[in-house]
């Protein structure tokens, strides 16, 4: 106990240190006053550099010893209150159980197959939660790929469900109306559902050589084609969309898109740069129904209308229709050949419908709750 007070007093007293030819009184580690040959100056340097210091270190010190302290049910010995060590109480309980969903979670141990109604919902929460299909992106990398491969067994399990009576077509008038996209298995571009693109895709089938590059020639396309106008957000796909009409016989493909929707430079800019624009582009295409939901379409000519709130390039552009049916012939690639493409639907009722392309690609449309009235 002697030689721990002789320690303690030893500690209490003032110690002088020199350094570059300044004297430094401290006591107990603190230094509480400076002497220096090069005057007051000096002094005060010395003092000010001490106090920002130490206002840093307490700044940075107390939220981390209020982190670590005990407090609510941890309780800390007195023993133990120098090496900073507790012990959580007895209270503490394990965390609940997350409770279920009737309809968006499927019981393992049930053997029953889910309802339309149910795989209709979790169909429509999946195409929410991955963007109706685009946050798929395998260009980007696979992340979401288990996702999708969650919502197109869903998708499965609905058609499976089908009857053959009441859930395929036998007319067009059967799907007649306006239906808008809310999920699709496609890769690189939700707008091949319109059969403009559709036609393209089919035309790659008559090549002589169906690859490049080790790939599908007409995934390759379409690849080639997202990577040059959806970079850097120069373009922006909105609503997407069809609507039916049997007495004139004709399948109306909208997507909405916006050019130039985020732009700024890069780093140091903090405003946008160019000014958005955009449209609603429509083809229309001849369309009848054919035995098993087939539906089969001609090109006819591609049009586009303005979106309430986006800019458009003009007037003048509204009117414009570009023959993409006639054109398409003398193409020398096309050999003569129509616009034609074709898609099957597979389910459909008074509110949902599925179509499978030729690639086995699932496109999924609902009714929309916000309808739109374009002239066409």
């Amino acid at each position: 106990d002697n030689e721990q007070r002789r320690y303690d007093d030893d500690e209490d007293k003032h110690h002088q240190t020199t350094v570059d030819g300044a004297t430094i009184l401290r006591r107990n580690h603190r230094y509480i006053s400076f002497t220096s040959p090069q005057g007051t100056n000096m002094n005060r340097f010395y003092r000010a550099a001490i106090a920002i210091s130490s206002l840093g270190t307490s700044a940075i010190i107390k939220p981390v010893q209020s982190f670590l302290l005990p407090k609510n049910d941890v309780t800390c010995s007195n023993t133990d209150r120098s090496s900073n060590t507790w012990s959580l109480s007895s209270t503490v309980t394990s965390p609940a159980a997350v409770p279920s969903s009737s309809w968006f979670t499927d019981n393992d141990n049930d053997d029953q197959q889910p309802s339309k109604d149910k795989l209709k919902t979790q169909i429509l929460q999946l195409g929410a939660a991955l963007d109706r299909g685009q946050s798929y992106n395998p260009t980007s990398g696979e992340y979401y790929s288990s996702s999708m491969e969650v919502a197109r067994s869903k998708i499965q399990s609905l058609i499976s469900l089908a009857d053959a009576e009441s859930n395929v077509p036998k007319s067009l008038d059967d799907i007649a109306g306006e239906w808008e996209l809310v999920f699709t298995t496609v890769k690189h571009g939700i707008f091949r559902s319109s059969p403009f693109f559709l036609a393209i895709q089919e035309a790659f089938e008559y090549a002589e050589e169906k690859e490049a590059f080790g790939e599908d020639k007409a995934t390759l396309f379409f690849k080639l084609h997202e990577l040059q106008t959806c970079s850097w957000g120069a373009s922006k796909v909105g609503r997407v969309a069809q609507r039916i009409d049997p007495k004139e016989g004709y399948l109306f493909s909208e997507f909405d898109t916006s050019i130039f929707s985020l732009t700024v430079i890069p780093i140091v800019g903090w405003f946008k740069l160019l000014p958005t624009f955009g449209g609603c582009v429509i083809t229309a295409s001849k369309a009848k129904l054919s035995d098993g939901g087939v539906i089969e379409m001609e090109v006819d000519y591609t049009t586009s209308r303005p979106v309430p709130g986006l800019s458009g390039l003009g007037e003048w552009i509204w009117s414009v229709k570009v023959p993409v049916g006639a054109v398409w012939k003398f193409l020398p690639w096309n050999k003569g050949r129509n616009a034609s493409c074709s898609v099957t639907v597979k389910y459909f009722d008074e509110d949902f419908r599925v179509v499978e392309d030729k690639s086995g690609d699932l496109f999924v449309y609902s009714r929309p709750v916000v309808s739109r009235n374009l002239d066409y």
